[in-house]
């Protein structure tokens, strides 16, 4: 079950800029920002294998980090609060685990090294400094205006455009500084868990080129990275004086790695963005996957059913072939053996699943039997347990909580939906309903009040 949702969140903007990869520009004020994400139990569970050993280097592994997945075709990641957002761009465009590896070892540097707390005290101090030069110039201008002096007038405004400037140069080269510390730790991070850094500079290498391609003449002092060029030379003899410079990534990880890349390809980057990268190995077992998904999105599922079954034969124990066979026999209207498919799909889980558990629950949901429909609600809400923050999966529990006639219940799953997908007046509505027809004082009765409850930070 791939699936594209929304992220709303109240995201300080500089922060972000300072803990990201690329250079971008910087805008000093918070804002709420709708991030579109994707949720899939295949790539995020690869990308955690990928994760957890640099997290435990970096000191993490109890710090509840999550890591999301940003529809972005761009290659970048950034990091706010305990979260690590990678761009599905950046998954595809990286040919190998390692370099995705280093992304992260990157971002956890950010993190382990507090950069977004001490980025916040470099913003009250920046804007300090701008305030108080915009008083010397006023200061300066109204001097003048008495005297009837322009040249004093004139002179204040250059003060305080100039008290300005100076003040977010600092702010950038202090951003500057915490990007070379983080490049650091994370050598440091590769190097605890006995990986190379090479995917590192293949990464920033890739950087220089884009920007050589695109003609970019970019002033040092503007901006808020180190320049890749200055990046790579600065690593470069710490990643060769490494003893594991020369590991490479496991094989049965790197075809995870190209099967993540064929179904993202696949779901959102056209029918022959897998063909582009895969050109060397048309007939393997990455691109048969995209294929399959790709022939299951043009709406042939004989055809897509067919092929699933020969990733099925190649792979009996990948339980995310099991899970595509599940959304396929569903999408036929066969929705029982769709249901077989994703429990199958479970069992062969490397861990837990709220995700699969969700999917699931609409396979039994789309049976339309009364025992599957009730079981349905059951696996929806535990899956929901797992991953509450997935807007798309109260939808579903709504509606089989409606079929079995608890409406109290349905309103609250509604009202649960509307409020992970940031639609807060809507989910007060709901939740206000929900509330007539529980029992007062139940956890679900809580629950809607702390809904109804519930402020938008910034706002009374």
């Amino acid at each position: 079950m791939f699936v594209f949702t929304a992220r709303f969140l109240h995201i300080l903007v500089a922060a972000l800029v300072s803990a990201s990869l690329l250079v971008v520009p910087s805008v000093a004020h918070a804002q709420q920002r709708s991030v579109p994400i994707v949720r899939d139990a295949e790539i995020e569970t690869l990308v955690a294998d990928y994760a957890n050993p640099i997290l435990n280097a970096a000191g993490l592994s109890r710090s509840g980090i999550d890591i999301v997945l940003v529809n972005d075709h761009d290659f970048n990641a950034f990091v706010a609060g305990r979260r690590i957002f990678i761009h599905t761009g950046a998954l595809l465009a990286a040919e190998t685990p390692n370099e995705i590896i280093g992304v992260i070892a990157h971002e956890a540097g950010h993190i382990a090294g507090g950069h977004q707390h001490r980025l916040r005290e470099q913003l009250a101090r920046a804007k300090t400094m701008a305030i108080v030069a915009t008083l010397l110039g006023i200061g300066a201008g109204v001097a003048g205006a008495a005297n009837d002096m322009g040249g004093l007038a004139s002179a204040g405004a250059g003060i305080a455009a100039g008290g300005t400037e100076a003040a977010r140069r600092n702010l950038l080269g202090y951003q500057r500084t915490e990007e070379i510390t983080a490049d650091r730790s994370a050598l440091t991070y590769l190097e605890r868990t006995h990986q190379s850094g090479r995917g590192m500079l293949k990464t920033f290498e890739r950087l220089a080129g884009n920007m050589a391609l695109s003609g970019v003449n970019v002033d040092p002092y503007q901006i808020s990275h180190p320049l890749p060029h200055e990046r790579i030379a600065n690593l470069q003899a710490l990643v060769e004086e490494s003893p594991y410079r020369d590991s490479k990534d496991p094989p049965e990880l790197v075809l995870r790695h190209n099967l993540m890349r064929a179904k993202l390809a696949a779901y959102t980057a056209g029918p022959n963005a897998a063909a582009r990268l895969f050109r060397n190995d048309p007939g393997g077992l990455p691109m048969r996957y995209a294929d399959t998904i790709s022939t299951y999105l043009r709406g042939s599922p004989r055809d897509a059913l067919a092929k699933a079954d020969q990733l099925v034969a190649a792979q009996p124990r990948n339980p995310y072939f099991h899970e595509l066979r599940g959304d396929i026999l569903v999408k036929a209207n066969r929705p029982r053996e769709g249901a077989d498919a994703y429990a199958q799909a479970i069992r062969l889980s490397p861990a837990p699943s709220g995700l699969l558990q969700v999917g699931y629950g609409q396979a039994l949901l789309a049976t339309g039997e009364p025992d599957l429909v009730r079981k349905a609600a059951s696996e929806l809400q535990s899956g929901l347990s797992r991953e509450p923050e997935f807007a798309n999966g109260y939808r579903y529990l709504a509606q089989a909580y409606g079929r079995i006639g608890d409406i109290g219940a349905a309103e609250l799953a509604t009202a649960e939906e509307n409020f992970h997908s940031g639609k807060y007046r809507e989910a007060r509505a709901f939740a206000a309903r929900a509330q007539t027809k529980l029992k007062q004082g139940t956890p679900e009765w809580r629950r809607a009040q702390d809904i109804i409850e519930f402020r938008e930070p910034g706002r009374d």
